[in-house]
C-alpha cells in the first residue's frame, strides 16, 4: 500500500475498511427448526427464499428467534397440524430429525415438561 495513502472520508468520519467488514463479517446462515428443544407453536413465521445447487430458486418457511432464522419445513407444519387436532391447547413441540438432505425426516411430538422419576415409578402399574 502507498505511504500516502488516506482513507476516505464520509460525513466526517472514517468509513470501514475492506480489513474491518471482512473480519467483521458473519454470514447469513440459516438453521434448523429441529436444532431447538422446545419449539413454541404460537412463534410467528416468515417467507424466505434461497438458491438451490442448480441455481433455482426456492422458497420456505422460517421463524427467528434471537436474531437467528430457523428454517420450518412443510412437513414438521403438517405434523403440528395433525397434534394440534388432537391437542388444541398444546403450547409446545419438540422435532425429531433423521437422515440429510432431501431424505431428511421429521417427527413432530409434543413438548411436555417432564418431571425426572425412577425407573421404578416409570413402571409402575396405574
Amino acid at each position: 500500500m502507498d505511504s500516502d495513502y488516506i482513507p476516505k472520508k464520509e460525513g466526517g468520519a472514517n468509513m470501514a475498511t475492506l480489513r474491518e467488514t471482512a473480519q467483521a463479517y458473519v454470514p447469513q446462515q440459516t438453521l434448523n427448526i429441529a436444532d431447538l428443544d422446545k419449539i413454541p407453536i404460537d412463534i410467528e413465521l416468515k417467507d424466505g427464499s434461497g438458491t438451490d445447487k442448480e441455481g433455482g430458486e426456492f422458497k420456505y418457511k422460517y421463524a427467528e428467534i434471537n436474531n437467528q432464522q430457523y428454517r420450518v419445513a412443510g412437513s414438521i407444519i403438517g405434523g403440528i397440524k395433525a397434534i394440534l387436532e388432537k391437542m388444541p391447547n398444546l403450547q409446545f413441540v419438540q422435532v425429531i430429525k433423521q437422515g440429510q438432505g432431501m431424505n431428511t425426516r421429521y417427527q413432530v411430538i409434543p413438548y411436555t415438561e417432564q418431571q425426572p422419576m425412577t425407573t421404578a415409578e416409570a413402571i409402575k402399574p396405574q
